[in-house]
């Protein structure tokens, strides 16, 4: 028999990730002002491995419209450019031959409705997750109970699950209500 609060910590461990992974992705939604987040899916070939670009340069934001990038080593410039124009980001680097800058235009507004809804779309996704691991735990609990569990601790438990549901289903909601006024915020 499987103890009521182990089950209770795998399902709060996998409704964590679900919101941490939720958080992570907005952040690499560029809201319109100039964060270093919305480079980190850049690789660039680096002595015959794809490395993080910030991993091989210094990345600033000098300005809420401006995203600075330094490169450790001269000669990355160009491939560094190359990638930046290869990603699907929407940017266009302006390389002076020390630094290469990225200016982020202003958002259109029906641009902002489209990545309020993409940010919809991944919340949504989140509370899927963090519903599916209130499932899974509800249904080992039923099953400890054939292995001998009371049905007392068992309901006991299906409440505390449904608490960790209710409390990381409000941090997404919280997360995303955050980032759409982010968004849309001129």
């Amino acid at each position: 028999m499987i103890d009521p609060k182990t089950i209770q910590t795998d399902a709060e461990e996998l409704m964590q990730s679900a919101v941490m992974y939720l958080d992570d992705t907005l952040a690499h939604i560029r809201a319109g002002k100039a964060t270093p987040k919305i480079l980190d899916p850049i690789r660039i070939d680096y002595y015959g491995s794809l490395t993080p670009l910030a991993n091989v340069s210094t990345i600033t934001t000098p300005d809420a419209r401006t995203i600075v990038i330094q490169p450790w080593e001269r000669k990355l410039l160009s491939d560094i450019e190359r990638a930046i124009i290869n990603s699907n980001i929407g940017l266009a680097p302006s390389n002076n031959g020390e630094v290469i800058r990225l200016n982020i235009p202003p958002l259109t507004e029906e641009r902002r409705r489209d990545l309020a809804k993409q940010c919809k779309a991944e919340a949504e996704n989140a509370k899927v997750s963090v519903r599916n691991a209130r499932r899974d735990a509800i249904e080992t609990l039923k099953k400890q109970i054939k292995e001998g569990l009371s049905e007392d601790n068992e309901k006991d438990a299906e409440a505390e699950v449904q608490k960790l549901h209710d409390k990381y289903i409000k941090q997404i909601d919280e997360i995303y209500a955050k980032k759409e006024k982010e968004i849309m915020t001129v």
